[in-house]
This record gives C-alpha cells, sequence and structure tokens, in this order.
C-alpha cells in the first residue's frame, strides 16, 4: 500500500508489487465508480428538466446501445489482455510490440467495417419510428444523436488497445484515474450545454467524447510517454499474434454473450411465465443482491493479469495464495451480508421502495445463495482469465446458459417467482460449480509441475 514501487527482481518483492498494484487499481476503479455516480446524480435531474420526458428518453435510449456495442470488439480486447500479461510475464518485450501492433489495427479494421456498414444503413432506418417519439424536435435530432454516438464508439475501439495494454502490465488504476477524468470532462460538456440550450446531438457529444477523449489522452501518454516502445506498427503486425488475438477473443465473445443471456433473462422470464407484476418483485430484490458481487468485482479483476504474469514466471506459490484468499475474502464479505439480506431484506425492500414489492423468504434464500456463488464465481474466472482457460469457460458457460433458461422456466411454473433464481442456481452448480472443483485442483497441480520443471533445468 505505497505509490513507490517494489523492486521486481526479487520472488519477494515481485510478490508484493503485484499486491500493490491490485490494491491501487481497487482504489483507482472506486474513486472513478464514484465520480461516474456524481457525475449521474448531478447529470439526471439537470437534463431530465430540460431536455423534457420524450428526449431525456430518446438520450438515454441512445445511451443504451452502449451495452449492446459492448460486444462489438468480439472479445479481442481481453484477447489482447491475456497475451500481453503472458509476455510481460517473460518479459518479452518484441511479443508484447507484436501483440499490441496485430491487435490495434485488427481493431481498426473491424471498427472502419462496422462503420461503413452503420453509414449503409443509416440513411434509410426511420429513426423516429426506431425510438418512437413523435415530437418535431425529437424527430429531427433521433439520427444525428444515434449517429455521434455510435461514431464516437467506432472511434473508441481502438483507443481501448491502450487500456489493455495498461491492465496486462497490472496499471489498471492508470486507466480508472483516466475513466474519472473523462466522467468529469462529460459532465462539465453535459452542463455547458444545458447552459448554452444546446440540442440533444450536442449533449450526446459532450457524454460520449468526453471518454472517448480521455483514451486519446491515455494512448499518448502511454504510447508516446511512459512505453513508446510499445507504440503500434504496421510492421509489427504478425498473423500468428492476429490469430492468437482473435482465438482467444472468439472465445471471450462466447463467453460474454453465454453470461448475457444468463443474466439479462430473468424479467423476461419472470414477466411471460409469472406475469408482469412478477418483474418487480424479483427486480427489486435481485438488485440489492447484486451491489456486493458488483462491488467485490473491482478488487477481484486486478488479479486476472496478476495470474497471467504470475504464472509466466512460474510463480506458482504465488497464484495459490492470490487464489486461496480472494476466495477466502469473497466468503467473508457475501456470507454475513448474504445471511442479513435474507432475513432482513423483505423489511430493507419495503423501506427502500414502499409496501408494493414483498419478497417471499425463499425467493430471498435464493438470491442470498446466488451472491456467493456469483462472487466466488468471479474469483474463480479470474484465476482462468489468467491462465488462458477460456474455452474451457465459454463452454461451461454455454451449456450453463441453456440449462439455466430452461430451468427457470420449469421451476417458474412451479414455485412462481423464486423459481427463476433457483433454476440458475441449479445449473450453475451442475453446469460450473462441479466441473471447477474437479478441474482447477488438477491444474494447480499440473501449472505446479511445469514451474518446477523450468526452474530445475
Amino acid at each position: 500500500m505505497r505509490l513507490r514501487p517494489f523492486d521486481p527482481s526479487t520472488p519477494q518483492e515481485r510478490s508484493q508489487e503485484r499486491y500493490r498494484r491490485i490494491f491501487l487499481t481497487t482504489l483507482a476503479s472506486a474513486a472513478a465508480r464514484g465520480v461516474s455516480i456524481l457525475a449521474t446524480l448531478i447529470s439526471v435531474p439537470l437534463t431530465l428538466d430540460y431536455l423534457g420526458t420524450e428526449r431525456y428518453a430518446l438520450w438515454m435510449t441512445i445511451n443504451s446501445f452502449f451495452t449492446m456495442l459492448a460486444f462489438a470488439d468480439l472479445g479481442m480486447g481481453n484477447g489482447l489482455l491475456n497475451a500481453v500479461s503472458e509476455a510481460h510475464g517473460k518479459d518479452d518485450r518484441e511479443a508484447a510490440l507484436r501483440y499490441v501492433s496485430s491487435g490495434f489495427f485488427a481493431l481498426s479494421g473491424l471498427a472502419g467495417l462496422l462503420a461503413i456498414g452503420f453509414a449503409i444503413i443509416y440513411p434509410s432506418t426511420p429513426w423516429p419510428r426506431v425510438f418512437n417519439v413523435s415530437s418535431p424536435t425529437a424527430v429531427a435530432e433521433a439520427g444525428l444523436a444515434t449517429a455521434i454516438f455510435v461514431s464516437l464508439f467506432f472511434a473508441s475501439m481502438p483507443l481501448g488497445v491502450s487500456q489493455r495494454v495498461q491492465l496486462g502490465y497490472q496499471e489498471g488504476f492508470i486507466n480508472s484515474l483516466w475513466e474519472g477524468l473523462g466522467h468529469l470532462l462529460g459532465l462539465g460538456g453535459v452542463v455547458l450545454a444545458v447552459y448554452l440550450k444546446a440540442g440533444l446531438p450536442w449533449l450526446v457529444l459532450a457524454r460520449a467524447g468526453a471518454p472517448a477523449l480521455a483514451a486519446l489522452l491515455n494512448s499518448g501518454v502511454l504510447f508516446w510517454g511512459t512505453r513508446p516502445w510499445l507504440r503500434p506498427r504496421w510492421q509489427y503486425v504478425t498473423g500468428e499474434a492476429t490469430g492468437k488475438i482473435m482465438r482467444l477473443g472468439f472465445l471471450f465473445f462466447v463467453l460474454q454473450l453465454a453470461a448475457a443471456l444468463v443474466f439479462s433473462s430473468d424479467n423476461l422470464v419472470a414477466a411471460q411465465v409469472v406475469g408482469p407484476d412478477a418483474v418487480a418483485q424479483y427486480s427489486v430484490p435481485a438488485q440489492m443482491f447484486n451491489i456486493a458481487p458488483i462491488l467485490l468485482l473491482m478488487g477481484l479483476s486486478p488479479l486476472w493479469p496478476a495470474y497471467g504474469e504470475a504464472i509466466a514466471r512460474g510463480d506458482m506459490a504465488w497464484v495459490r495464495r492470490a487464489l486461496g484468499w480472494s476466495l477466502a475474502l469473497v466468503v467473508v464479505i457475501t456470507g454475513p451480508a448474504s445471511i442479513l439480506l435474507t432475513l432482513f431484506g423483505a423489511r430493507v425492500v419495503k423501506l427502500w421502495v414502499g409496501p408494493n414489492v414483498t419478497p417471499s423468504f425463499l425467493l430471498l434464500l435464493g438470491l442470498g445463495i446466488w451472491m456467493v456463488m456469483q462472487a466466488l464465481g468471479s474469483a474463480v474466472a479470474m484465476f482462468l482469465n489468467g491462465v488462458g482457460l477460456i474455452k474451457f469457460q465459454a463452454v461451461m458457460a454455454t451449456v450453463m446458459a441453456v440449462s439455466a433458461l430452461v430451468m427457470k422456466v420449469l421451476l417458474a411454473r412451479l414455485i412462481g417467482t423464486p423459481g427463476i433464481v433457483w433454476g440458475t442456481l441449479i445449473a450453475y452448480a451442475i453446469c460450473v460449480a462441479i466441473p471447477c472443483l474437479v478441474v482447477i485442483p488438477r491444474l494447480l497441480s499440473t501449472l505446479s509441475q511445469r514451474a518446477s520443471q523450468a526452474h530445475a533445468t
């Protein structure tokens, strides 16, 4: 817990340096999240009053495109992260440069193709009908606001390489600082646009353009300042590096899609199987139980590149310790929180949203168990990501997603709203937890043997 780095030349200080970077990344990520929340708290009432109900809804709908477009890189960003962390663990600068150059130009090409596709469909798309707006101002602004947002997103895709590089070198805290600056600049731009009575396209430009500007500045500092030797160059693009990033990226893409299906289908099942009223009865307490896993993920995510670097160096003692304390930390935090929310969650929900939402004990119990399992799964996923065992996760996640959907529907018909979370629990236990309990001990043993053999030679 200090700003000055440890000496990476000795195993003990290298271990301390990993923990230092994990701590700094967690702290900076929490700070960036706090700035984001503050910006939202300030901008929502300001823009709602300025834009009015329909135009504000249009703005929020456009912003929701970010969730859908997050899959646009086909997982290549995560593939690049894994490749860079491995090269870092081997102290192989040339391999890191090949991966960064190949990833940058691959993402640039993909962004260009997507931009061309969007430009083709843009003129013929009835944007007011897409967003279901009718006022003359909203009708006039819908298409241009969408074009600005999507264009900025595509421009940000190759700029995201700098973020993946810093994560791969366990410098996620630098990313978070730039993200926090982007949120502040975005808030300032929105306030200025409202003060000048600018139209919705200008608000979109301010809100989405500020993070893109922060990413551009981050890339400039990284590739022309701290690590100029990593600056992407066309002559270092190789088919082998590009292929590795794309193969890993595709597996991450499948993994992300499966996870999205698991988590996004709950409200749909509640509405279609139980009834529209069940959506609120399920989603409100579910959001309450999701707070702890989301916060824990900020501390667990920096372990991903740290595992990759440590495994590449053969430092399996650190890997075992880190995996052990991360699992213990999850249980210590989510265990008591799960018990308290299960016992007193109904009262908390009543105080929070009023008497209209009354979750049953069976629902709260299922959400409490799922909170612990979900957080434990995140800790294990960081280890498996660092190892590079992505195909195994993708297969598990795909089978689990299909199984969970089936189980949710069956149990929702049988026991109502609680069946949604219990269906997820059963599918997760069978398709993910049990395979991990079998595979991880064997994997640790194999990696330790390889590390011992490497040290012996």
